[in-house]
């Protein structure tokens, strides 16, 4: 059975005592990130909204305080909108994970990320040590 079809039990939360990524846990984080996409395509949606209403304002404001103020908005809005579309395209590529076997193992070391560190970061592809390790290093050429 594939594990987007998958009907969990009621009140199913993914265990360390159980095989790691069986079909539960793949249908678990599939539907979870699943909800988080459809959550954050509806903020792009009203983001975008809201830009198009104050478009509207901005064309009929002849105040010029008004109109620097529609524009930074406009322009917050902008950047909410795409970081939350980065945000789907990490989604698709955790969707894509699932898909090949991949999702829940450390890009870097191959080991399993903990459920606990999946619950929080369902898109992560790092355990925390390795994650730490990059971002150290990231640092370290930052000072270069």
């Amino acid at each position: 059975m594939d594990y987007r079809t998958l009907i969990l039990p009621e009140g199913y939360l993914p265990s360390d005592k159980e095989p790691f990524m069986n079909e539960k846990q793949k249908a678990y984080f599939y539907h979870k990130l699943l909800e988080w996409k459809e959550d954050l395509d509806m903020q792009i949606q009203e983001a975008l909204d809201s830009i198009r209403e104050s478009a509207e304002d901005f064309k009929n404001s002849s105040d010029s305080a008004d109109r620097a103020t529609e524009e930074e908005e406009q322009h917050l809005m902008m950047r909410k909108v795409d970081r939350l579309r980065l945000l789907i395209g990490q989604i698709e590529k955790a969707f894509a994970r699932l898909d090949n076997g991949n999702y829940g193992y450390c890009m870097d070391t191959g080991e399993e990320i903990s459920i606990k560190r999946l619950e929080a970061r369902p898109i992560a592809t790092r355990t925390a040590d390795a994650q730490a390790n990059h971002e150290d290093n990231d640092e370290k050429i930052g000072e270069e």
